[in-house]
């Protein structure tokens, strides 16, 4: 009965677990989530979508951009090098990893897309064409 702890004080008893906050001992199972292993924004910027996708330590080499019947997709994997696997390390923070991410753009053009990759972000640019009218209206007799 001593090992008992009352319901309102349960977040508080998981905080003085042995090895610091419940949460924090998960904390990096969560990094790994494929939803959550890099943001993504997507603006419409007139004659443009404009897609920016937060990649922080992420090499060009490593980023596979594709835009596909209007599915702009963003595949990342992300591998040590041969260098760093030859070092001793005590405590290693950094992840191999890969993930991919996508967004329908209706009306994306496939001429004229740019790519950039700097300080972590990546910047994609997909102009628009003229919305093709695909719906065709028929008449009841």
């Amino acid at each position: 009965m001593a090992g008992m702890v009352p319901y309102d004080r349960y977040a508080r008893a998981l905080s003085s677990w042995p090895f610091g906050s419940f949460d924090d001992f998960f904390a990096p199972l969560a990094a790994i989530d494929g939803n959550a292993a890099f943001k993504m924004d997507v603006e419409d910027a007139g004659d443009c979508y404009v897609v920016s996708a937060e990649l922080p330590g992420v090499k060009k080499d490593q980023v596979d951009v594709e835009l596909n019947e209007g599915r702009l997709s963003i595949s990342v994997d992300k591998k040590d090098s041969d260098e760093e696997k030859g070092k001793n390390y005590l405590h290693k923070e950094s992840l191999e990893w890969s993930a991919t991410r996508g967004v329908y753009l209706k009306d994306a053009a496939t001429a004229g897309l740019t790519a950039k990759l700097e300080d972590g972000v990546l910047t994609v640019s997909v102009p628009k064409q003229a919305e093709k009218a695909n719906v065709t209206k028929i008449s009841i007799d």
